[in-house]
Formats: C-alpha cells, sequence, structure tokens
C-alpha cells in the first residue's frame, strides 16, 4: 500500500497544481511538445486463463477458441497497416515512438529494425495484447515480464529501450519501481497531467502522460467517434495546449494502433491531422524520449520532490 500525500495524491510524485509549478521551457520556446506513439503489439490466439486483459477488450471479442477473429483483425496491422502510418509519417517528416511488445519484436523483428532505420525511437511495451500488467502478479513475475520486455526490444534494434508503455496502461503498485530498476528513464502509464514530472523512486524517473482521450482506440474504436472528427479534436487540443503552454510548456502525447488507424478509410485522417499540426510554429515534433530528455534538462529532479 502506499501513503496518501496532501491533495489525495500517490507518494509517488509531489501534489503539484498548475498554478504553483516553474516555467518548462521547450527547445527553441515552443510552447507545445507534440509526439506520437505508434503501439504494436501482438493478440494470442489462445490467451492463458491467468492472463488478465484491460476491461472493454473482452466484450464480443476474445471469447472464442481460436480467437481467429480478433487475431486476424489485429494482425493486419504488422502486414499492412504499419507500413501506411510509417509512409504518412515520413511524408510529413514525423518521428514517432514506436511502443513495441515483447512477442512483436521476436516474431517480426525486421519490423521493428525498419522502424528504427527510420529514425523512429523504439520503446518497451510488455508482451503480448492479452497480458495486462495488474497486482495479481507477484514482484518477481513481473519483474521478469518487464526485463523480457527490454531485452526483445535491446535484441530486435540493437539498441536498450528508454522508455515503458506498458499494455493498456497497466500496472501494479511495484511497477515504477520495477520499471526504474530495470534501467527505464520514462514511464508513460499516468494519464494525470499535461506535462511530464518527476517519480520520487531511489531511482528518480520521469513520468510522461498521454492525452488518452484522443488515443485511436479510446477515441474511435471504445467510445465509437467518427474517424473524421479526429483531425479536427487533435487540433482543437494543440490550439488550447499552446496558448496555456506560453506561460508553461505543455505536451500532447497521441496514441496510434497499426490495425486501427492504418486502415485505408481512415487513414486520410492521419494525414490531415498532421497536415493541419504542420503549418503552425508553435509546436515542437518530438519522440518521447526526446520530450521526457527536454524535461530532465529543463526542471532537474530536486530531491525533494514531495513537498
Amino acid at each position: 500500500m502506499t501513503t496518501l500525500q496532501r491533495g489525495m495524491d500517490h507518494d509517488l510524485y509531489a501534489f503539484s497544481p498548475m498554478p504553483t509549478r516553474a516555467a518548462l521551457r521547450w527547445p527553441d520556446g515552443k510552447p507545445l511538445a507534440v509526439w506520437i506513439v505508434l503501439y504494436l503489439d501482438y493478440w494470442e490466439l489462445d490467451t492463458p486463463k491467468t492472463q488478465h486483459r484491460a476491461p472493454g477488450t473482452q466484450g464480443l471479442w476474445g471469447h472464442q477458441f481460436p480467437d481467429l477473429r480478433t487475431f486476424s483483425y489485429r494482425l493486419y496491422g504488422e502486414r499492412i497497416g504499419v507500413f501506411r502510418i510509417l509512409e504518412v509519417l515520413a511524408r510529413h517528416g514525423v518521428r514517432a515512438t514506436v511502443a513495441a511488445g515483447a512477442e512483436i519484436c521476436q516474431r517480426y523483428p525486421e519490423l521493428v529494425r525498419a522502424c528504427a532505420d527510420q529514425g523512429h525511437e523504439i520503446a518497451a511495451h510488455g508482451t503480448h495484447a492479452t497480458r495486462m500488467i495488474t497486482s495479481r502478479m507477484g514482484p518477481e513475475e513481473e519483474h521478469a515480464v518487464i526485463r523480457q520486455a527490454r531485452d526483445a526490444v535491446t535484441q530486435a534494434c540493437g539498441i536498450a529501450p528508454a522508455g515503458w508503455f506498458g499494455q493498456d496502461q497497466g500496472e501494479s503498485t511495484h511497477t515504477p519501481r520495477l520499471v526504474s530498476e530495470a534501467g527505464f528513464d520514462y514511464l508513460a502509464d499516468w494519464p494525470n497531467d499535461e506535462q511530464p514530472y518527476w517519480l520520487t523512486l531511489p531511482r528518480p524517473m520521469v513520468s510522461l502522460p498521454l492525452q488518452t482521450e484522443l488515443d485511436d482506440q479510446q477515441l474511435l474504436w471504445m467510445r465509437q467517434q467518427p474517424t473524421w472528427r479526429y483531425p479536427e479534436l487533435v487540433e482543437h487540443a494543440a490550439s488550447q495546449l499552446a496558448a496555456d503552454g506560453r506561460d508553461n510548456g505543455r505536451s500532447l502525447g497521441l496514441g496510434l494502433r497499426s490495425w486501427l488507424f492504418g486502415r485505408p478509410h481512415r487513414i486520410q485522417y492521419l494525414d490531415d491531422m498532421l497536415s493541419r499540426l504542420a503549418g503552425r510554429t508553435d509546436i515542437w515534433h518530438a519522440t518521447a524520449g526526446e520530450v521526457a530528455n527536454a524535461f530532465r534538462n529543463a526542471l532537474p529532479y530536486s530531491g525533494d520532490q514531495k513537498s
């Protein structure tokens, strides 16, 4: 269990209302950092009964054996969709962070290497789409999962990942400490802010919040919003965050799935969104690791982050 701190917050970080914070400045004085995460994860035909899947991913999908429908629908992302997304990103000169699960790295290492060769950052993303970290795991089991994910990325692309993206943002009470001990520099599981912030661990680590309401699976798949609204919603968010960021820099992290946005009827709206952002002079486009490093350099860990 954790000890609650002032403001009903977690003892892993300080309660820190925005008006009380030191000003964060991004490179070149840009008020807004935008970073894109492309998730690559493997859906199993037969998930072990001991594993846990995120609420909302079960429903009518995932209860058959063998689960050919879900398996083949998701596999479309690695066969077709990822290349369509990579082409659009390249057209706009955007380098993304590719969050690759261990099973993807082991089954399709050439795909992960191709992403790295195109300049995209590769981060660790659990093991399988159907295996979420929860407190049902003991620390040793969870440590093994984190180590497996880290080592699979390292083996696939030759570089140890700096970032951790938990499958479906799943965690136990041990996860931040175990991720830090495994050598990661940042964690992107806590969608509770518009800026990075420090996690107060024996080895301090940056928490990098995503905007989950604009995540493609959350917005288009689970909430069933029409895809044509996506460019406008992201543009509205960017405008507001850039305006707020003139006083204290903000961050906008956008999650994409190859099996979802890589479809032929959706890809034009990703292109449209990137075109709208490309026309702005108040945005710094970066990878997740670059955003975490810029925060680390701008506001170094002081050793007293809980007050």
